[in-house]
C-alpha cells in the first residue's frame, strides 16, 4: 500500500520532479565544467536579476490556469518601469514610486480582462494588440531615451548584497503566499474551476468571467511589481526593458507543469521552471556556447513541455 501511494505521489508530481532532476543535472555539469558559475557575487546577481521573472511567472500561471494567455506583459513591464522611473526622477515620494507601477499595471490588466472576459474576445488576439499598442506608444513618447534615477532608489538604499537578498527573499515569500492561497483559499479553487470547465463552474454558482477578469488585473499588478523590482537594480530605466519576459514567464509556467489547457498546475513547479530557465543563459556563457541560442532553447523547452502535456492528457483519457 505504501509503495502504491509512493507511485501515485511520483505520478502526481512527475513534471515538477522531472524539471528538478534536469536542473540538478545541469548544476552538476556546471560544477564540474565551470565551477566559477557558483561564485557568490555573480550567483546572487543572477538570482536577483531573475526575481522579476519569478513574480511575472506567478501571475502568468494564474492566467494559464484560467485557460487564457497574456503576451502583453513585456510591454506592460516597460510602461510601468518608465512611469515609476519618471516619478522617481521627479522627486516624488518613495511610496508613490512604489505603488504607482502596481496601479498602472492593474489598470492595463483590467483593460485586457474587460476585453477577454467582458466581450469574450480571444486572449491571444487581445494581448497581442495591447502589446503592440503599449510598446509602440512608449517608443513614440520616449524615443529610446533612458531615465536617470536618483541614487537612493537603487537597491532601496541598501548595500548591493543586502538589496539582492531582500529581493530574493521577497520573491520567495510572495511565491509561498500565492501557493498557499491557491491551495487553501476559495479564490484559488475558483481559478482552477474556471480553467477546468467554465460552464460547469457557472452552473455550480461560480462566476468564471469575473474570475478571469480579476486574474488579468492581478497579472497586471504583478507585472508592475516585477517592473519595480527590476527598476531598483539599475541606475537608469531602459524603455525597452521587459522585452522577452513574456516568453520566460510562459516557459516557466508550462515547464513547471501548468497545463496549457487550463485547470491544472502548481506554483512550486513554476519556481523550478524559473530556476531552470535562469540557468540557461549563464550556462551557455560558462560553457562557451553562443548566447543567441538562449531563446531557441526556451522555445524548444516550451514545445517539449506542451507535447509532453498533450501525450499525458491523451493517455489519461484513454485510461478512463
Amino acid at each position: 500500500m505504501t509503495e502504491r501511494s509512493s507511485l501515485q505521489t511520483v505520478s502526481k508530481y512527475f513534471r515538477e520532479l522531472s524539471v528538478a532532476a534536469v536542473l540538478v543535472v545541469l548544476l552538476l555539469v556546471l560544477a564540474v565544467a565551470a565551477p566559477a558559475f557558483f561564485d557568490a557575487q555573480p550567483l546572487f546577481s543572477r538570482l536577483a536579476r531573475d526575481t522579476p521573472t519569478l513574480v511575472a511567472a506567478c501571475g502568468m500561471t494564474l492566467v494559464i490556469l484560467c485557460r487564457q494567455i497574456d503576451i502583453s506583459i513585456g510591454s506592460q513591464f516597460a510602461v510601468c518601469g518608465v512611469c515609476a522611473g519618471a516619478l522617481a526622477a521627479g522627486k516624488e515620494p518613495a511610496f508613490v514610486v512604489c505603488v504607482a507601477p502596481l496601479l498602472i499595471g492593474a489598470a492595463l490588466g483590467a483593460f485586457n480582462g474587460a476585453l477577454v472576459a467582458g466581450l469574450r474576445l480571444p486572449s491571444i488576439v487581445v494581448t497581442l494588440a495591447t502589446m503592440v499598442m503599449a510598446r509602440e506608444g512608449l517608443r513614440w513618447t520616449q524615443q529610446g531615451v533612458f531615465i536617470n534615477l536618483p541614487d537612493g532608489l537603487q537597491w532601496f538604499g541598501l548595500a548591493q548584497r543586502s538589496g539582492q537578498c531582500a529581493l530574493i527573499v521577497f520573491a520567495l515569500l510572495l511565491l509561498a503566499a500565492m501557493a498557499w492561497a491557491m491551495k487553501n483559499l476559495s479564490a484559488g479553487r475558483f481559478i482552477y474551476a474556471a480553467g477546468s470547465d467554465a460552464e460547469a463552474a457557472r452552473l455550480a454558482g461560480l462566476r468564471p468571467r469575473l474570475t478571469t477578469f480579476l486574474v488579468f488585473v492581478l497579472m497586471g499588478a504583478l507585472t508592475g511589481l516585477a517592473a519595480l523590482m527590476n527598476l531598483v537594480q539599475s541606475p537608469q530605466v531602459d524603455p525597452k526593458s521587459g522585452t522577452g519576459i513574456e516568453l520566460k514567464a510562459i516557459a516557466a509556467a508550462v515547464v513547471g507543469g501548468v497545463a496549457v489547457s487550463g485547470g491544472r498546475g502548481r506554483l512550486w513547479g513554476v519556481f523550478a521552471g524559473v530556476l531552470l530557465l535562469a540557468c540557461v543563459n549563464p550556462a551557455l556563457t560558462y560553457l562557451h556556447v553562443e548566447a543567441y541560442w538562449e531563446k531557441a532553447i526556451q522555445g524548444a523547452i516550451i514545445l517539449l513541455a506542451v507535447v509532453a502535456d498533450g501525450l499525458r492528457s491523451r493517455k489519461a483519457r484513454e485510461a478512463s
